[in-house]
């Protein structure tokens, strides 16, 4: 195909990531983006035409896809998800698109109408995969699990950079997170084919499952530090995000049902699913450290040595 491609949310993790990756293999894209700024000129410079809008706005929504045949639809956890889901459907269905590619969650695949979660983000992925379905459209379903810059980035720098700590409320349960970057490769490697992906659901997670311990062991590792995981409890943690006012209470809900699962080990989940669809392996959490947090570029694509990857990873976290 060499039509354009649109990608939404192109100012987020994943979004700015699957424009990256796909401008960098020659395609025409374009990024669907709340309002432009230093992250949408970031894209702009590297040939990403940039359309602003808002994803519940329909007007916006045709504008954005005109003259586009494949579509990647991400939004970041919000009450209004379902409502952009159908709307983003509605408009692909107009134009005839050709693969609708469609980021979900994990636990979506352990979810029914007799079973769900305390979150209400979760429940709406379920219901926009069902309406995704109904649709027609030539759907592609990626559903990664925990990512490792939703927890262990955002919700434990501060600890591990104050006392060397993870403090998470997770227990004795099992995760596999994975790299946003490894999510974006698996987008933009079906967008750019999309032949013989169409109706396939993908989960995706990283290279191992391991307990938090075994994660401090790698943070350890990775920072030339010892990083210790402390097993909080849940409602003084849940609190004190709630306190913090840094997240929305919809956000917050979110969050705490996936600890809670955590807990109860539901996402011990692996699958080789990253590597199936891209030829690559998942990244570890080392690898991660090294390609994520350096401005996601290898160290050894910009001719650092080890140390000194190691040092500026150091200077971020301690």
């Amino acid at each position: 195909m060499t039509g354009t491609i649109l990608v939404t949310g192109g100012g987020g993790a994943v979004g700015s990531a699957v424009c990256e990756f796909l401008a960098e293999r020659g395609c025409k894209v374009r990024a669907m983006v709340r309002q432009k700024d230093a992250r949408s000129e970031k894209l702009a410079a590297r040939g990403v035409e940039i359309a602003a809008g808002d994803l519940c706005d329909l007007h916006a929504a045709h504008r954005a896809m005109e003259g586009c045949d494949r579509v990647y639809f991400g939004m970041s956890v919000s009450p209004a998800y379902l409502e952009a889901t159908v709307n983003m459907a509605a408009v692909a269905k107009h134009h005839q698109i050709k693969a609708f590619v469609n980021i979900s969650q994990m636990t979506v695949s352990q979810m029914g109408i007799t079973s769900t979660t305390d979150s209400p983000q979760q429940k709406m992925h379920w219901l926009a995969e069902q309406a995704l379905g109904w649709s027609g459209l030539p759907v592609v379903t990626v559903r990664p699990t925990a990512f490792l810059n939703t927890f262990f980035l955002r919700l434990s720098m501060q600890s591990v950079r104050q006392h060397r700590q993870i403090r998470l409320p997770f227990g004795t349960g099992k995760i596999s997170p994975v790299a946003s970057d490894d999510v974006a490769r698996v987008i933009a490697t079906v967008l750019e084919a999309p032949e013989g992906h169409v109706g396939r659901i993908y989960e995706l997670t990283g290279p191992r499952s391991q307990s938090m311990t075994e994660i401090a062991e790698e943070f350890s590792e990775a920072l030339d530090e010892t990083i210790t995981y402390v097993d909080v409890p849940f409602e003084p943690w849940r609190k004190a995000l709630a306190d913090s006012g840094a997240l929305s209470p919809h956000v917050l809900t979110h969050l705490a049902t996936m600890a809670l699962l955590i807990q109860e080990n539901r996402y011990d989940r692996l699958t080789s699913d990253v590597e199936r669809v891209t030829g690559s392996p998942a990244l570890d959490l080392t690898g991660w450290f090294w390609t994520g947090l350096i401005e996601r570029v290898s160290w050894d694509r910009r001719s650092r040595t080890c140390g000194e990857v190691r040092r500026r990873a150091r200077s971020r976290w301690c």
